[in-house]
């Protein structure tokens, strides 16, 4: 390289730096955004970011291409032509947003419920949540129930926390790091920054997944599991560990409820619940008194095994004698879950002693006295330093909520939790499950031009919270809090269409959804829901969903089968609030919060969508968005953020509160307050005092902390719930002894699943069909250098992922003739695909996989029709349909989780048959009209042309 050259480079590449929050994914990493002349240039991290500290990733880098890639969306856009012709003329803001208003009106003068109103992956749902429920409309959730909704609602139920946002390992003391089940661009800096720091301190690093790409590459142990039976190794490592005698006594009766006592009485109405005192304490047996005292009483030393009769008369045992007499059962011996499993008898066992060896012989120690929520006084933190990570590849199973619950349970036998080297809760978790709301859309919530009662989403302590009707018909489009799914914490959107589509249990009129491509590849069923969208009512000639509103930033699939489309901004072009009240970027030792601001301005006539929600609250006279002479409270999403409390002090944004910007949590609007995080990088950050860094599930000094930022209003201690009375509730309800009495239809599935000690069951899917006619397994993995389907029109990162091929591991190629290039077809009770594909030797042998959400509709993205991603690309959703196979009895349930109604989509069975050679991938869909105008070339240089 030249003199020249090297000074070239090393010229500026922007006159001016704007700080904000990156959104090529969901890490929220702060970037350093280079602009010049007005126009986005460069794009790095920033390293003071709580979350990043400075790494970026591809995608983040390449957000310089999100914000003007060719398919972003120009102008409101009103259908003109057929549903999916992509027909459309630009409108009008005023006109879209009277249309908006009118139809959304209409619906709640005369029934709320009739609007569904559901939304993607956008990271404000304290808002969307709070606006739907102003609205009336029972039905509002977000993409949750399709996404990871299991592993949510079992870490909340079980430890108060969850993986990822709630929490996660303590990456700088842990000795043993297992990872289960984790995408490539899932939580993507951040976990490469600690596997670095694992690797760094001479840890051990084991990843439990079918794949062996990206985090499972580097690993020092891949366990290649067969998918769907993740619970079945885990309840086996519990087994081991139990022989072993690997299991910290003191911790559990410290913080959980294995000392409590549960009632042995079976054919009532109590039987397996907790006995309680009269003030409803739950009871533990003292073992020095020999009687029954509430737990947590001071000096007591309670029972973990044994039979006891209270003064009443019960008979009882505590929790952990129930606990260990079912996982000491010889089924789950490693000799007996190996073959299903499709792992060997010593990976299970070696495992499990490296687990034990780890959390009992390399215990660590702090030395920083702290006290618990009891009153005792503590010299040191002690720590297990053993931790695990988990997300999706675990929790998208039909059986997933139960394998959750079992890795959190198997982190507190150990007694890893919130402690130095394991799991570490990240603010404003943990929280019990009592301090949770529960779920509000039963009838008698909702009415004509009224708001809802309470939050949408939420979690039932027994069937008494479920949303049903007084024939016990959910009230829900999506049956979420019904018998169908009880603990649906999140909703069940992938459900929403085809329940509107078969009017079950009611119709709908309009269905308004953001950033939700349920069109594609958001949906089970593709081909199925395109025909649903499409559908008319043979009598009336109207479509059977009358009226659908889209906003996108993007012309994505769904764009085409809007009747309204409202464009949104990119993520540089917006005000955004990442808030403790919705998805935190807490870290262990600190509490964050950050937000977006606009550091581009838009050259479209394009809105932020939060702020088009708040106008049409203001239009629609919805309380809490117009003051009591109707005029509009917030002038935009700004606005709102600034001066909204969802209760006195407690605003979307943590930090600079107050009339002078100098108070954290609780506080009064500041006026001030974006510019201030603006001034800080976009972000605030408060650190934990050190006296409360661990245990904060029983840390006093925690506890105190939490109260004083507004977490809650009072100490919320967390005793882990290793036996749930909550799924108790259900069976008994199910066994037609406790009212209310689950429905005949739905018993069974409930007796199943819905045990109170976590247990492994078939995959639904899996168990409905003829394992010899599907002997495969077939599972998507999300590239790191897309997210989801996000990186579609990106033209620097669509170069990385262009098509994506069917790998097949070595030993189904052996048995079948191919090799690489080879075209099959792919075959599934439901339906049948054609695609390439290629030889793997790093893949579970029973296992084929492929890339998500690669394969594109031609002309949708902006993309030519002859694009790779259109020809050659597919999705596997083409083969899984959204209920399950029908059984004998007529019923065909949603493919879901029962307990949850989490989408299991990674329980698709297939087989596969060598086909001819195509040019395309089938089935292959006529092309969409591309709703922008899109150049055939994209520059960038000096100028951009876009």
């Amino acid at each position: 390289m030249s003199s020249q050259h090297r000074v070239d480079l090393s010229r500026p590449v922007s006159d001016e730096v704007r700080k904000t929050t990156c959104y090529m994914c969901a890490c929220r990493c702060g970037i350093d955004v280079h602009l010049k002349d007005g126009k986005v240039r460069y794009i790095e991290g920033n390293r003071d970011h709580p979350v990043n500290k400075g790494v970026l990733c591809a995608k983040g880098s390449a957000g310089i291409m999100q914000h003007y890639a060719p398919a972003r969306l120009k102008a409101p856009m009103l259908r003109t032509g057929p549903r999916g012709s992509g027909e459309f003329r630009q409108i009008s803001w005023e006109e879209a947003l009277a249309l908006a208003t009118d139809w959304l009106g209409s619906v709640r003068a005369h029934d709320p419920k009739k609007l569904a109103f559901f939304t993607g992956r956008d990271q404000s749902q304290s808002l969307t949540g709070f606006w739907a429920q102003q609205f009336g409309t029972p039905n509002y959730a977000a993409h949750g129930g399709f996404c990871s909704v299991n592993m949510a609602a079992a870490g909340i139920t079980t430890i108060g926390g969850a993986f990822w946002e709630f929490g996660q390992p303590d990456w700088d003391r842990t000795k043993l790091f297992v990872l289960f089940g984790v995408a490539e661009d899932h939580d993507s800096n951040p976990i490469k920054i600690g596997i670095s720091k694992v690797k760094a301190n001479g840890a051990r690093f084991v990843s439990v997944n079918p794949v062996r790409t990206g985090y499972s590459a580097v690993a020092d142990n891949w366990i290649g599991i067969r998918p769907g039976t993740d619970g079945l190794l885990i309840l086996s490592l519990i087994h081991e560990l139990l022989k072993a005698r690997r299991i910290d006594v003191d911790y559990l009766m410290r913080y959980s409820n294995a000392p409590w006592l549960v009632i042995d009485a079976p054919g009532t109405a109590e039987n397996g619940l907790f006995a309680r005192d009269a003030e409803g304490r739950p009871l533990v047996f003292e073992t020095v008194t020999e009687r029954a005292v509430p737990a947590g009483s001071k000096g007591a030393r309670p029972a973990l095994h044994g039979r006891f009769t209270l003064p009443d008369g019960r008979a009882v045992r505590p929790s952990f004698e129930l606990l260990a007499a079912e996982y000491l059962d010889p089924k789950y011996a490693p000799e007996n879950v190996a073959a299903e499993t499709g792992l060997d008898v010593d990976t299970i066992r070696g495992l499990a002693a490296e687990i034990g060896r780890v959390a009992f012989e390399e215990t660590i120690e702090i030395h920083q006295p702290w006290t618990d929520v009891h009153g005792q006084r503590h010299d040191s933190f002690v720590g297990r330093p053993v931790s695990f990570h988990a997300m999706r590849g675990i929790s998208a199973h039909s059986n997933g909520f139960q394998t959750a619950r079992a890795l959190h349970m198997l982190q507190v036998l150990i007694g890893a939790i919130d402690c130095p080297g394991g799991f570490r809760y990240e603010p404003p978790y943990p929280k019990p499950v009592e301090a949770h709301p529960r779920p509000h859309g039963k009838a008698e919530h909702f009415g004509s031009n009224q708001p809802l009662s309470g939050p949408h989403l939420g979690f039932p302590l027994g069937p008494e919270d479920l949303l049903i009707d007084e024939d016990g018909k959910p009230t829900r489009i999506d049956k979420a809090f019904s018998w169908d799914a009880p603990l649906s914490a999140h909703g069940l959107m992938h459900m929403v269409i085809a329940n509107a589509h078969a009017g079950d249990p009611y119709p709908v009129d309009v269905l308004f959804l953001y950033m939700a491509n349920m069109a594609w590849n958001s949906s089970m069923n593709t081909a199925g829901t395109i025909r649903m969208l499409e559908e008319k009512d043979e009598a009336t000639g109207e479509y059977r969903i009358p009226k659908i509103i889209y906003s996108d930033a993007y012309s994505s699939e769904m764009v085409a089968y809007a009747d309204l489309v409202l464009p949104d901004t990119t993520y540089l072009e917006r005000h955004d609030c990442i808030s403790l009240l919705d998805r935190p970027i807490s870290e262990p030792d600190s509490v964050n919060d950050a937000i977006r601001w606009p550091v581009a301005q838009p050259d479209r006539d394009v809105r932020p969508f939060q702020s088009v929600l708040i106008d049409l609250g203001a239009r629609l006279k919805l309380p809490g968005f117009v003051d009591h002479r109707g005029k509009a409270l917030y002038a935009d999403y700004a606005d709102y953020i600034v001066r909204h409390e969802r209760r006195p002090g407690i605003g979307p944004l943590a930090g600079f509160r107050g009339t002078e910007g100098d108070r954290a949590g609780r506080g009064a609007a500041n006026l001030a307050q974006i510019e201030r995080y603006i001034e800080n990088g976009s972000f605030f950050s408060a650190h934990i005092p050190a006296e409360a860094l661990f245990f904060k599930h029983a840390n006093q000094a925690y506890q105190d902390f939490a109260v004083k930022m507004g977490f809650f209003d009072k100490p919320q201690p967390v005793t882990f719930q290793l036996y749930s009375e909550i799924l108790q509730k259900f069976r008994l309800s199910a066994e037609g002894v406790r009212a209310p009495f689950a429905p005949q239809e739905h018993r069974q599935r409930i007796l199943a699943s819905f045990t109170p000690l976590p247990a492994w069951y078939m995959p639904l899917e899996e168990a409905g069909v003829d394992r010899d006619e599907y002997p495969y397994h077939a599972i998507t993995q999300r590239p790191m250098a897309m997210y989801h389907s996000w990186g579609s029109m990106n033209a620097w990162l669509r170069q990385i992922h262009t098509k994506n091929p069917l790998y097949v591991p070595g030993a189904i190629c052996d048995a079948h003739d191919l090799k690489d290039g080879d075209w099959v077809w792919l075959i599934s009770h439901h339906g049948r695909i054609k695609v390439e594909i290629a030889r793997s030797n790093v893949v579970n042998r029973d296992t084929m996989w492929t890339w998500n959400a690669v394969g594109k509709r031609g002309g949708a993205w902006a993309l030519d029709p002859k694009s790779p991603e259109a020809r050659k690309g597919f999705l596997l959703n083409h083969l899984i349909h959204e209920l399950l196979p029908p059984k004998g009895d007529g019923m065909r349930w949603s493919n879901s989780d029962p307990i949850t109604g989490q989408a299991a989509w990674y329980d698709l069975r297939v087989r596969i048959e060598k086909a001819e050679p195509g040019a395309v991938s089938e089935p292959h869909f006529p092309d969409q009209r591309n709703s922008t105008e899109t150049p055939d070339e994209i520059r960038y240089g000096q100028e951009w042309s876009a």
